[in-house]
């Protein structure tokens, strides 16, 4: 039988932090008087000074609370600020927070694997099998294209269409 205590690991980990970590600047430090260091001069990104994201590991990005994409990085800092930064990034529009695992470089592949198979995300689904359309379907579809390319030609139809309608009665 199984014991039901619970296992204490030593992963670091980031649970559900909020996108904006890559957009936060921290205020710049003030000088000290009688202090012969100058502060930087140059503005720190918050996410740059976290030590956990330097280093590498799995992470999982979520839209709300529902996880959308699991990937691995050797920087997970590098990988993370681009999905958040980079307007052309596959992932920029789809998430607004993330969790993130440090995890060893040689254990990045089998622990992303287990986390996709684990939850449903965009990278863990399965395409479906797509069914042709069928003829009667590319025909009607064709019709309706056609007439909203051409609307005097569906006038033109409907007006002979009313002709032959009236002539039958």
């Amino acid at each position: 039988m199984a014991d039901n205590a619970e296992v204490e690991l030593e992963v670091p980990y980031a649970r559900m932090w909020p996108r904006e970590v890559f957009y936060r600047r921290l205020p710049k430090p003030r000088a000290v008087v009688g202090s012969k260091k100058n502060p930087p001069a140059r503005t720190q990104w918050l996410y740059k000074t976290i030590d956990m994201l330097a280093q590498s590991g799995v992470y999982v990005l979520y839209r709300d609370d529902v996880p959308y994409y699991v990937g691995q990085a050797g920087i997970l800092r590098s990988r993370l600020a681009a999905h958040a930064r980079v307007p052309q990034s596959r992932y920029f529009n789809h998430w607004n927070y993330f969790s993130a695992f440090v995890v060893d470089k040689k254990d990045l592949d089998r622990i992303e694997t287990i986390l996709i198979a684990g939850m449903p995300t965009a990278n863990g689904r399965k395409p479906l099998k797509k069914e042709p359309f069928p003829k009667e379907l590319t025909e009607m579809v064709n019709e309706i294209h056609h007439a909203k390319a051409n609307p005097e030609s569906v006038t033109k139809a409907l007006s002979d269409k009313e002709e032959i309608d009236e002539d039958e009665s």
